[in-house]
């Protein structure tokens, strides 16, 4: 199993104009061999990394005397990338390859040749680019290759490394985890995650620099000071949000046995022009996603319950159904009186359906008998 770390760069001005070179030139091989693929298609031809490679390498390369200064495990990364893109493409999984544009998702990728690269404490010493520090100190680590890419104003530096899981003793056998817009998450506990919203709060501070930046001279120093405001509030949002998601979802892996949630149809919510916003600002699908490989680290189970189960509509205590329109946020129960809040018996419910779970995923699969009908 693998684990992910990225971590923010400490460079002076001259490290940053390195880092700007290298994903400048991987920017520039990759749109080459954009070029060059697409012009092969319209020939009739079946162009392929390698031979694109090897064109490059021969009868491009050695005419731009500035690319010998640089990492030539750029390149060849470059258009690694380019292949998998369109890998990805012919098997309907992503677009159509566009040509890159300078300051958008600016990276570069590089490894040390075959042998392992080694990651610890401050201070790393990385090929071609020579001693960099990190913020934050890094354990004994040994990985296979490495990407810097910028955000905002800042140069991060990612890799993955093998990870042993490493199971942490469970408070709770089963948990039902009800998500919505009002409460990010409500357990079967009763304990309640309140989500952060941090676009809902920062949204006159954005809609501000907005206006600040159409006033600005495009291209201009004031122009470019402005766009870096800008990215920063948006970085800020995004780091805020993705806080509470990894901490609600580390809580859920490592103190529950098996936690069960509704296999929700984000993309079809998201239609609901009302609803849409404040479900993107809670990071519906994020949760989901980070719950899967949290729960495969720590031993937990994840348990997905069909997306049509009627886990509001439900009393909780008696199994009977009745309608929930979004707006009445508690359940009263006109059979055996309950009264309870709705996201509560939402999750209560979420918990006694695990007997009729669709699909699972994590350290084992559940059992999916027919929906019991109560």
């Amino acid at each position: 199993m693998y684990k992910a770390l990225k971590t923010k760069l400490k460079l002076n001005n001259y490290q940053k104009t390195l880092m700007a070179q290298h994903a400048g030139y991987s920017r520039w091989v990759y749109n080459w061999g954009l070029a060059i693929w697409q012009q092969a298609s319209q020939e009739g031809l079946k162009p392929s990394v390698s031979t694109i490679r090897k064109l490059f390498t021969h009868h491009v390369k050695p005419n731009y005397p500035w690319m010998s200064q640089l990492s030539s495990k750029v390149y060849q990364y470059a258009l690694i990338n380019l292949g998998s893109a369109y890998k990805c493409f012919f098997q309907g999984l992503g677009k159509y390859p566009r040509f890159k544009k300078k300051g958008r998702h600016d990276s570069f990728t590089i490894d040390n040749s075959g042998k392992p690269l080694k990651l610890s404490g401050c201070k790393h010493k990385l090929p071609k680019l020579g001693w960099v520090r990190t913020y934050e100190p890094l354990p004994d680590l040994e990985t296979k290759k490495i990407t810097i890419s910028r955000q905002a104003d800042g140069w991060y530096l990612s890799f993955h490394y093998q990870y042993e899981p490493q199971p942490t003793h469970k408070q709770i056998d089963v948990v039902g985890v009800d998500v919505g817009i009002k409460e990010l998450a409500t357990l079967s506990t009763g304990k309640v995650f309140t989500g952060s919203l941090p676009y809902r709060q920062a949204k006159k501070r954005l809609a501000r620099l907005h206006r600040d930046l159409s006033r600005k001279t495009k291209g201009s120093k004031n122009w470019h000071k402005s766009v870096n405001r800008l990215a920063l509030q948006h970085q800020r949002v995004a780091n805020i949000r993705k806080d509470t998601l990894e901490k609600l979802t580390t809580y859920l892996a490592k103190n529950h046995g098996t936690v069960v949630i509704e296999d929700l149809n984000v993309s079809g919510m998201m239609a609901n022009h009302k609803l849409a916003s404040s479900i993107a600002d809670q990071g519906f699908y994020e949760f989901k996603r980070q719950l899967e490989y949290k729960c495969q680290w720590y031993g937990a189970k994840l348990v997905k319950v069909d997306r049509f189960y009627p886990s509001s509509q439900l009393c909780s205590s008696c199994g009977h159904r009745q309608k929930m329109p979004l707006p009445i946020r508690t359940y009263n129960c006109s059979e055996c009186g309950l009264i309870l809040d709705r996201d509560l018996n939402a999750a209560i419910n979420l918990k006694n359906a695990v007997g009729s779970t669709v699909s699972a995923c994590g350290r084992g699969a559940a059992d999916s008998p027919e929906r019991s009908r109560k």
